[in-house]
C-alpha cells in the first residue's frame, strides 16, 4: 500500500529508476523498524532477567543460611519470584515495629504464615508437616530459650506460641495440629515445646501413636531452684496465694513435703522418665542443663544440634551475656537494631527462701537426683 502511493504521486510511471529507489528505500524503513522494536523488547525485559540471574549467583557465595533461601527462590519461576518478593516485603512492613521482641516477632510470623495458607493467590512453599523433635520439658528448666536459640539454625522451623496438643487439645486432632505449624522445606526440621508434656501420663503415648522416631529434648535444672523459680513466677500473677514453704511442706518440723503440688512433683524427674521410657528409647530423648545452658550456651547448644542431626552453625560468636538479666542474649542479627533476648519474665529474680527449707528439699530431692543421674548416664552435680 504504501508502495502504490508513494509511486503514483512522487515519480512517473515510466521511471524504472526511481520505482526501484522507493521499492528499497521503503523496505529499509521497515527492516529498521523491526530492528528497533526488537531492541526496545529486549532492553525493557533482559535487565531484569540479568538482574534476578546475578542475585541467584551472588547467594551461592554467601552462609548457609542464603544456601537455604536459594533453594526455594531461584528454582522457580520470575512471575513467581516477583510474587514472592512483594509477599516478604508486605510481611516485613508488617513486623517493622517489633523487632526488639523475638518472641512476638515469630508468633507475628506466625500470623502470616497462617493467613499466607489461607490466601490462594499467594504463592506457598514448602508444607505444613507434624514435627520432628519436640520440647517436652520441664517448665523453668529453660525450655523458651532453648527453642529461641536453636530456631535461629536455617534448618529449623518451630512453632513460636505452646499448643499444649498431647495435653489438653488432643481431641482436636492431628490435622488440627499440623495446621499450627510453620510451613517447611523436605531439608529443614519442624519443632514445637510445651513444657508440660514432659509431666503428663498420656503424652508418651499420644507423640509415639504419631510417630515412633520423634526426637524429644528435655531441659532439667536443679529441682530445687526450678520449684523456687515455679513458686516466683505464680506469686507474680497471683500475689495473695500462701507463702512457698507452706505449699512446699505438709509438715516442715518433721520435713514431710508435699508431693502433691506441682511445682514439688515437677522436680522429681526420674518418675516421669521412667513413664516415658515405656514408649520411647533413652538414645531418642536428649537432656539439656539448664545451668550449663547459662554459663555455656553455645555448648549446649552445639549438643542439640547434634542430637538433630544438623550441622553445627550456632556457636560462640551468636550469644553474649548480659549481666543485667543473668542470662546469655543472642547478638544483634543483620536484620535488627536490637540484640535478641528473652521476655521481660526471664531472668526474673527469685524470692527469698530460708536457708534451711533449701537444705530440707535438696535432703528429700537427692535420691530421686541419683536415680536420675544413673538412668541419663550422666552426674548434672545439684548435690
Amino acid at each position: 500500500m504504501a508502495y502504490r502511493f508513494l509511486s503514483s504521486r512522487i515519480v512517473p510511471s515510466s521511471n524504472r529508476l526511481s520505482r526501484r529507489f522507493i521499492v528499497i528505500f521503503t523496505i529499509s524503513l521497515s527492516f529498521m523498524y523491526l530492528c528497533y522494536s526488537i531492541l526496545f523488547c529486549s532492553g525493557t525485559i533482559m535487565p531484569n532477567q540479568r538482574l534476578e540471574d546475578h542475585r541467584c549467583v551472588h547467594l551461592k557465595n554467601i552462609g548457609s543460611k542464603k544456601l537455604l533461601q536459594k533453594s526455594h527462590y531461584c528454582t522457580i519461576s520470575a512471575k513467581a519470584r516477583v510474587i514472592s518478593d512483594e509477599t516478604r516485603a508486605v510481611s516485613l512492613l508488617n513486623l517493622t515495629g517489633n523487632q526488639s521482641k523475638h518472641s512476638a516477632f515469630q508468633k507475628k510470623q506466625d500470623v502470616v504464615d497462617h493467613k499466607q495458607s489461607n490466601n490462594s493467590n499467594l504463592p506457598k512453599y514448602g508444607n505444613k508437616k507434624l514435627p520432628n523433635a519436640l520440647i517436652v520439658g520441664v517448665k523453668k528448666g529453660g525450655t523458651r530459650a532453648v527453642l529461641e536459640f536453636i530456631r535461629i539454625h536455617p534448618d529449623v522451623r518451630a512453632l513460636g506460641t505452646e499448643p499444649h496438643f498431647f495435653d489438653r487439645n488432643y481431641d482436636k486432632g492431628l490435622d488440627w495440629y499440623r495446621g499450627l505449624m510453620p510451613r517447611t522445606l523436605d531439608s529443614q526440621i519442624t519443632m514445637e515445646k510445651t513444657p508440660s508434656y514432659f509431666v503428663t501420663r498420656e503424652a508418651p503415648r499420644r507423640i509415639t501413636s504419631m510417630s515412633r522416631e520423634t526426637k524429644l529434648i528435655v531441659v532439667v535444672r536443679n529441682p530445687v531452684t526450678r520449684a523456687i523459680s515455679d513458686y516466683t513466677q505464680t506469686l507474680s500473677k497471683k500475689p495473695d496465694i500462701p507463702s512457698f514453704e507452706e505449699l512446699a511442706f505438709k509438715n516442715r518440723s518433721q520435713g514431710i513435703v508435699d508431693t502433691s503440688w506441682n511445682a514439688i512433683r515437677i522436680g522429681m524427674y526420674i518418675l516421669h522418665l521412667e513413664n516415658w521410657l515405656q514408649y520411647f528409647r533413652l538414645s531418642q530423648i536428649h537432656f539439656v542443663s539448664g545451668e550449663r545452658l547459662i554459663t555455656d550456651p553455645a555448648g549446649e547448644l552445639g549438643r542439640v544440634q547434634d542430637f538433630l542431626g544438623l550441622k553445627r552453625i550456632i556457636t560462640d560468636k551468636h550469644f553474649y551475656f548480659n549481666r543485667t538479666k543473668g542470662f546469655p542474649c543472642l547478638k544483634k542479627p543483620e536484620s535488627s537494631s536490637q540484640p535478641r533476648c528473652l521476655g521481660k519474665s526471664k531472668g526474673r529474680t527469685h524470692i527469698q527462701i530460708d536457708q534451711e527449707v533449701i537444705e530440707q528439699l535438696r535432703e528429700f530431692y537427692r535420691p530421686f537426683n541419683v536415680k536420675f543421674y544413673e538412668m541419663v548416664g550422666h552426674d548434672f552435680r545439684w548435690d
